[in-house]
């Protein structure tokens, strides 16, 4: 495999000089360029003879520049033939994990990969009435599993299908040896405020996906960032540049994703006046992945508590997202 950057070279100026050469001729040449300038702006006599000897050669302007009996010559050339730089790239390497996730759905199906936040030790945010954010996102999940699997037209997998703790890192991996289409993780806010309610929709921002390009290139074992593909063995700004390419992509991938997302679901659930945001959160920095992140609603407002506790209420959520799914894999 192999990556190839088409480049043009753009030279200004090229002084070749007689046999004589050297700073004798380049001073020269100097000297003639203040002439024609200082010609231009006065009307200096001679100057349009000068003019007159100007002569063009393989795509370039020729102006001869006589120093002391020797004969040299200014080349003014925009631009010279175009050239590429190939990047040879290794075969993509398995990846080193742990137990990945049982895969529903019929095989040769896009994969979506569905991660329901916090789990086992990790509670996440206290909601109304004794309710957990990791309960509730859980069962989120498994009720956008079932609808999307009745689609027919995906393969689904979870990050954890019971109350199990599981690294942030290890999240993600999965996705990625799996080759997911798809990354959609779920979680709930909670805020001091009562009064705070809404679903609100990330992705990765800018400045968070530069700092990341960066520090993966850094990392002593580069293998299997991109695709599969092992960068150990490329330099580290090389490294860095395919990374940051990726993920950017990949970014506006996952942009496009969250729009559908909130476009669809807000007509069943309430969602925050300013729903789509950006945010450098672990789980949406795999560079080649499209990720969001699904803030459900606020376990510590009543309402929204009570829409994600109901079967009703999350079968509707499970709807909405079916179909900004199936909308963004049929328009990929």
């Amino acid at each position: 495999m192999a990556i190839s950057i088409r480049l043009t070279k753009v030279v200004i100026a090229d002084f070749r000089a007689g046999p004589g050469g050297g700073a004798h001729g380049i001073a020269a040449a100097v000297s003639w360029i203040l002439l024609l300038l200082a010609g231009w702006a006065t009307g200096l006599p001679g100057w349009v003879d000068a003019v007159a000897r100007l002569r063009v050669e393989d795509g370039a302007v020729v102006v001869p520049v006589p120093a002391a009996g020797e004969t040299g010559a200014l080349r003014f050339a925009w631009r010279s033939p175009d050239y590429s730089v190939s990047l040879a790239m290794p075969a993509p390497v398995a990846a080193a994990g742990g137990p990945l996730p049982k895969v529903r759905g019929a095989a040769g199906l896009p994969l979506v990969m569905l991660d329901p936040g916090h789990g086992g030790r990790d509670p996440g945010a206290p909601g109304v009435d004794g309710t957990t954010e990791k309960a509730l996102t859980l069962a989120a999940a498994q009720a956008i599993r079932d609808a999307l699997l009745a689609s027919g037209r995906v393969r689904v997998a979870m990050t954890r299908e019971d109350d199990s703790f599981v690294p942030l890192q290890q999240r993600t991996d999965m996705g990625r040896r799996l080759g997911a289409a798809l990354f959609l993780s779920l979680h709930c806010d909670s805020a001091a405020d009562p009064l705070a309610s809404g679903g609100t929709l990330y992705t990765l921002s800018d400045v968070a996906s530069d700092k990341e390009s960066a520090r993966l290139a850094a990392r002593e074992n580069r293998a299997d960032l991109i695709a599969g593909i092992d960068l150990g063995s490329e330099r580290a700004d090389i490294a860095s540049l395919l990374i940051d390419l990726a993920q950017r992509r990949t970014m506006g991938v996952s942009a496009r994703y969250a729009d559908l997302l909130a476009r669809e679901v807000a007509p069943v659930m309430h969602l925050h006046a300013r729903p789509r945001r950006m945010a450098a959160l672990v789980v949406l920095k795999a560079p080649d992945m499209p990720s969001v992140l699904f803030e459900l609603g606020y376990v510590s407002n009543e309402a929204d508590a009570t829409a994600l506790t109901s079967p009703e209420g999350r079968a509707r959520l499970a709807a909405a997202v079916r179909r900004a799914t199936e909308i963004f894999l049929a328009t990929r």
